[in-house]
């Protein structure tokens, strides 16, 4: 029998709002989402393989604790994700806890050298909540020069996970989040361009840990 295609593959939502996957209702990720007001949740039954699309025209898969441990089943839906969503940036976020982190290597080289997509570590959804967050802000209409605000800056979430980077410290990680405006944008950033801010061996780390995971 044939399977009904998803028609919402490569939707794009309004900004400021993001398209989420039916199974996702409920749960601590949207229900975080919806507690920042500044990121309105749209459900929809037909995305597929995708969990979140977003309005920067990046789609999201989420690997969870228990999808890392349970074993491989993960790598056919990862390829389906990459294949599905060509004309969008591929982002899969991945839960990195003390029970995955002994997989996450082997699933990083997978993710970042054969399929080509973004990895990045989240610690659980919550915190992914944030990420998303930060990502759907991180291309603001409004005038993109304008100052973050100290608040964000200082954000305990996000100082965390730039702080999960090689010789990332507090003060390193705070002149990054003054020059980023998203960890999505810290993701993409040049080596050459990351040198001015944190200097070369600093800047090769930030690479490393978002593409390289084996050097």
């Amino acid at each position: 029998m044939a399977i009904k295609p998803p028609v919402l593959m490569n939707a794009v939502p309004p900004y400021g709002h993001v398209i989420s996957n039916e199974k996702w209702r409920g749960s601590v990720l949207v229900q975080s989402l919806k507690g920042t007001g500044s990121v309105k949740t749209i459900f929809e039954e037909e995305l597929g393989v995708v969990d979140f699309h977003l309005s920067n025209k990046s789609c999201i898969l989420y690997v969870s604790e228990t999808d890392i441990v349970a074993g491989n089943n993960y790598k056919r839906k990862l390829v389906r994700f990459r294949n599905a969503n060509s004309s969008l940036q591929g982002i899969v976020l991945v839960e990195k806890t003390q029970l995955s982190e002994q997989y996450f290597s082997a699933m990083q080289k997978f993710v970042v050298f054969e399929l080509g997509l973004t990895l990045l570590p989240v610690a659980s959804q919550l915190e992914a909540s944030q990420l998303l967050t930060q990502i759907v802000h991180g291309e603001s209409k409004d005038n993109p020069f304008r100052r973050r605000s100290v608040s964000w800056l200082l954000d305990p979430l996000v100082m965390s996970l730039v702080q999960q980077i090689p010789g990332v410290g507090k003060v390193k990680a705070m002149a990054l989040l003054q020059h980023y405006s998203s960890i999505y944008q810290l993701c993409n950033a040049g080596t050459h361009e990351l040198e001015h801010i944190v200097g070369q061996a600093t800047a090769q780390h930030i690479r490393n840990f978002f593409h390289n995971p084996l050097v």
